[in-house]
């Protein structure tokens, strides 16, 4: 690739991108909100035991970061990212607008929910959620830990959720 590669990181990808990145600045993406929606059977539970994951699902908006990443390093980092989102196909690989809170309209690399995968759960209630997640376990770690630590990233940016904060609390 021969131009920057920006992604848009709304979950684990705010806290782990898991990529070099030259900048990281906070970012609005228009049109998707972010929702506890996808059954995760590999990296938080597992097919018996499937954990719940963030998915970009439509409406709304939601408040992120967008990395930017160097153009040597763009086609590694698309590999990377492919080979850890797209391991179920559950989320659909595309570029979005995206508007930087420091004023910049940027096209980034974003992974949004398949509403017509199996995979996807809809809207779940905070009780069922909290039950799903305290009992799910996959290859990456224990879906409590991964729901916590991207609940606190999301409060650091100055965010409020009330559905997730309640999710939270109960696990």
């Amino acid at each position: 690739m021969t131009a920057d590669l920006w992604v848009f990181g709304y979950g684990s990808l705010i806290w782990q991108p898991g990529f070099a990145f030259e900048e990281r600045v906070k970012a609005r993406l228009g049109g998707y909100h972010r929702s506890l929606c996808i059954r995760s059977f590999v990296h938080r539970g597992t097919p018996e035991r499937p954990g719940l994951v963030f998915g970009l699902d439509r409406g709304g908006s939601c408040i992120g970061m967008a990395f930017r990443v160097a153009a040597g390093q763009a086609e590694a980092t698309v590999g990377y990212l492919r080979e850890r989102e797209l391991v179920t196909g559950v989320y659909r690989e595309t570029t979005l607008a995206v508007a930087t809170f420091d004023g910049r309209r940027i096209h980034a690399l974003t992974f949004v929910a398949d509403r017509g995968h199996s995979q996807y759960a809809g809207r779940i209630g905070v009780e069922d959620a909290a039950r799903i997640v305290s009992g799910s376990h996959g290859r990456s770690g224990a879906n409590a830990d991964y729901v916590r630590s991207s609940f606190a990233e999301i409060v650091g940016l100055g965010l409020t959720d009330r559905w997730l904060e309640a999710v939270v609390a109960r696990l």
